[in-house]
Parts: structure tokens; C-alpha cells; sequence
């Protein structure tokens, strides 16, 4: 297991004086906010079907939500699977994929038509804990983003990965293919200037330490700038990085805007949308327009 990740940790660690580069968004300022229905309230996943519509997925059932954004209802569902821990969905054509927690794809093709079908595909992610699905049009295949540790030990505590699942093939690149090391990220806010939330420290006593457990909740590929957004809900971060791993933003996000921050997906025309699970209210959609900030 060490030799699978520490080559990729060197690569990626070596990028740490990258300056802060801009998002095209203000995230102080929403221009639309979306209430779900009481059936999204675990909502844990969206992903753009069309310019109007929305695809959710809620991480208790396995239902997913077509929602108009237009007309501001869900215009249809489609049950495919059981009660289940589903955490990402992305759209490939006429195609939705699926994401179970423990990284087991569900296939729904078809999934406009009365005569869907379903292929379970186990990708086999050593990862426990999987939360993050998009689709990478440009190379045809579907990422998919851990949210706990790669293996155990505490030489694996601060890395996270992102795996590529080949559609040409329906099989899963053995290799992650992104490795994300915390350090270099908190090195990247501190070349830049970027204060993180401060907690008491577990190991000196009266000192504080930065917030950054970098979890990650939902990725999604700019269409544009073919840019990897990635959400992380736990410690209200957005992250973007380039396409060789490299990060090049990092956003403190507002814990009151952003409660439970679980799904992302952004247009063709670039408006950006972020989903709340509704932690004590409402389950929220959030869109954010381009901005020249």
C-alpha cells in the first residue's frame, strides 16, 4: 500500500507555490435560493440534466429526483434501488450514474424513458467512505472522490483521492488518480494569505490550530474551464484544481449559507449550483451566477 501512494504524494506535494487564483463567483451573494421538498431533506447529490433541470439524489433511498428548476418541483422520480447510503449522481447522455458510500455505481439507462434498466457495477474503491461523483466528458469517464482516508495508518491520515472509472471499459483505473496531502493545501492558504477557522489544539494545550479536514462531499468539472471544483461540507470549504491535481482556490465558505453543503453542479452557461441538506430546515438549492468580482 505505501508504494501505490507515496510516488503520487511527492508529485502532488511539490506544487505548493501556486498563488490564489479567482473563481468566476461571489458565494456571499446568492441570486436564486431554491427550498427542496420535505422528500430532498437529505438531499446529497445534483448534477445538471438539462439548462432547466436538476437530477438529486438523497442519501437514505434509492430514488432519484428530477427537478424543474423552472416550475420549482420535482417533475418526476425514478426508484432504482433500496434503502442505501447514495451520495453522488452524474448524468452521462441519456444515462444517470449513481453513488453508494461504500463506492458501488448504479447504472440507470435510459433514465427519461418508462423502459429504464439498471447494471450495479462494484468498483471495488478501498476507500470506506465515498461521496463525491462527476462526469469528465473530455476523457470520458466518471470521477469519484473519498471522503475518508485511503488505507489505515497514520502516514494515510492527511491524504484523500479521487479515482477514475473508464466507461469505454465499465472499469475502474487501479490507481487514484488524483492524491491530495492536507499539508499542502494548508502550505497553499498559508502562501497565500488565506485564513482557515481556528479550534483549540489537541496537542498543546492554549494554542489553536486551523480547521482543515478537507472530507470531501461533491466534485463537479467546470465546463469551461474544465477546472475540479470540490465541496467539503464538514469544515465549509469549496477547493478548485486544475487538471493535473495542482490546487489553485480555496474559499472559506459561511456556515449559515452553507449548513451541509452535500451537492454541485454548474450549467453550460456557467451558473453554478450548491445543495443544503436541511440540518434543522429546509433542504436548499443556492445558485450563484458569474460574477466579475
Amino acid at each position: 500500500m505505501r508504494n501505490r501512494f507515496l510516488p503520487a504524494i511527492f508529485s502532488l506535494t511539490g506544487f505548493i507555490s501556486f498563488s490564489q487564483g479567482q473563481v468566476p463567483y461571489n458565494l456571499k451573494q446568492v441570486e436564486q435560493l431554491i427550498v427542496l421538498p420535505s422528500e430532498l431533506k437529505e438531499v446529497s447529490g445534483i448534477t445538471v440534466v438539462d439548462q432547466k433541470t436538476l437530477a438529486c439524489v438523497q442519501d437514505e433511498e434509492g430514488i432519484i429526483f428530477i427537478y424543474d428548476l423552472k416550475q420549482e418541483r420535482v417533475k418526476q422520480q425514478i426508484r432504482f434501488a433500496g434503502p442505501g447510503d447514495y451520495e453522488g449522481i452524474a448524468t452521462v447522455g441519456k444515462d444517470i450514474y449513481v453513488l453508494r458510500s461504500d463506492a458501488v455505481l448504479f447504472h440507470i439507462h435510459n433514465f427519461q424513458s418508462d423502459n429504464w434498466s439498471l447494471d450495479t457495477l462494484a468498483t471495488e474503491i478501498p476507500n470506506k467512505d465515498n461521496e463525491g461523483l462527476c462526469f469528465d466528458a473530455k476523457n470520458n469517464r466518471l470521477l469519484i472522490g473519498s471522503k475518508s482516508k485511503p488505507a489505515k495508518g497514520g502516514e494515510f491520515k492527511n491524504l484523500r483521492t479521487i479515482y477514475a472509472f473508464d466507461l469505454s471499459q465499465s472499469r475502474l483505473i487501479p490507481e487514484p488518480l488524483y492524491i491530495y496531502d492536507i499539508n499542502t493545501i494548508r502550505n497553499f492558504a498559508n502562501r497565500n494569505g488565506i485564513k482557515l477557522p481556528l479550534r483549540p489544539s489537541k496537542k498543546v494545550p492554549h494554542e489553536e490550530e486551523p480547521v482543515l479536514k478537507f472530507q470531501l462531499s461533491a466534485i463537479y468539472i467546470h465546463p469551461e474551464s474544465k477546472l475540479l471544483y470540490v465541496l467539503s461540507a464538514s469544515d465549509y470549504y469549496l477547493f478548485v484544481f486544475n487538471s493535473d491535481g495542482e490546487i489553485i482556490h480555496l474559499e472559506v465558505l459561511d456556515p449559515q449559507m452553507f449548513n451541509k453543503a452535500e451537492g454541485i453542479a454548474i450549467m453550460q452557461n456557467g451558473d453554478l449550483y450548491i445543495s443544503n441538506e436541511g440540518q434543522g430546515g429546509d433542504p436548499k438549492v443556492l445558485k450563484f451566477s458569474v460574477s466579475r468580482r
